[in-house]
């Protein structure tokens, strides 16, 4: 065996959100949309529910006329400030 096999191997100083923000710091212009891009995706990709939104499939199941003035009566209610907060609703719920 060699020396390098048998001898205790240092482990890697974690990665800090400052020695990122130092790292970003120091990327030149030119390269800066790249990062940006590469560390949406990283944050999307470690994020199960945002995958899962992208990868769904989209609705395509047509809605009814009922639903439709449901929608339409709900939306005017809020527009005109009659809607109920989600702590209202939740006491409803609750009750």
């Amino acid at each position: 065996m060699s020396a390098a096999t048998t001898e205790t191997r240092a482990k890697p100083k974690p990665i800090t959100r400052t020695a990122l923000r130092k790292l970003v710091g120091q990327l030149p212009e030119s390269e800066l949309v790249a990062a940006h891009r590469y560390l949406c995706y990283l944050r999307d990709v470690g994020d199960p529910f945002l995958r899962a939104l992208k990868n769904a499939p989209l609705d395509d199941e047509p809605s009814t006329p009922g639903e439709d003035a449901a929608a339409d009566k709900a939306w005017q209610e809020y527009l005109e400030g009659k809607a109920m907060s989600a702590e209202e609703a939740k006491g409803k719920l609750l009750a």
